[in-house]
């Protein structure tokens, strides 16, 4: 096996190639391996988030996540919103630019009544976890280095994270390759598998990989190369 094709001028890996690397740092790692899992794509077939989309949804969603985090630990709720809204006027966000879970979270927080009430305690909870997912954004942003995205074995440093956010729409800002986040892609996949199989089979070694980080940060890199506009709504099958 050996790198194929080119990327903007830049010589990328095929799918081969890249599974073969993940396995090295899985079995280093002593996570247990899937010789037999589907291979990603190669670069030419994915399209990626456009820039614009990318900064978009990382600012929102890293806004929501905090207003989750607030909401989950009983702070002012109208003194979190007002930021909330403040920072999207300032980001040029609008309420289309959040997700379905995420808006309910600002406008609909008041009018929820009995089942509805226990959906919306569902949504703070799936939106606190979004930190995560939007960590992935920050990555593909280069807004955060391979070696604190790469260690699923801890939550995100959401000191690091509102740092990172503060520089999403720097002009400087850009996204990585589509190789460099397909290759982080294999990896979080594979890590993924590896954390069902242990819920399957308890023996199963995955180190000290934490599964919600995993399936989190999956779900946003997986967001980057789907036509799906809520990652809700991404498949995440293994």
């Amino acid at each position: 096996m050996g790198l194929f094709g080119r990327e903007n001028g830049s010589i990328f890996l095929m799918p081969a190639d890249r599974r073969e690397a993940t396995l090295k740092k899985l079995k280093k790692q002593k996570i247990a391996v899937n010789e037999h899992l589907p291979l990603l794509p190669t670069c030419e077939e994915v399209k990626l988030k456009s820039l614009e989309e990318v900064k978009k949804r990382a600012s929102g969603s890293f806004l929501c996540a905090m207003l989750a985090c607030s909401i989950a630990q009983n702070e002012n709720y109208q003194d979190s919103v007002e930021f909330v809204l403040s920072k999207m006027y300032e980001w040029d966000l609008y309420q289309d630019d959040l997700l379905p879970k995420e808006q309910t979270l600002i406008w609909n927080r008041h009018t929820k009544k009995g089942n509805e009430a226990d959906i919306l305690r569902q949504n703070v909870i799936d939106v606190a976890w979004s930190y995560e997912t939007c960590y992935a954004l920050l990555w593909s942003l280069e807004l955060l280095v391979d070696r604190e995205f790469g260690n699923a074995t801890r939550r995100c440093d959401v000191k690091v994270a509102m740092f990172s956010s503060s520089l999403i729409n720097d002009p400087s800002t850009k996204l990585r390759s589509v190789d460099r986040i397909l290759s982080m892609l294999d990896l979080y996949y594979c890590y993924h598998w590896a954390c069902v199989e242990k819920q399957i089979r308890p023996e199963t070694p995955v180190g000290k990989l934490n599964p919600e980080v995993v399936l989190e940060r999956r779900r946003g890199l997986e967001w980057l190369i789907s036509e799906e506009r809520d990652w809700n709504e991404v498949s995440l099958d293994t």
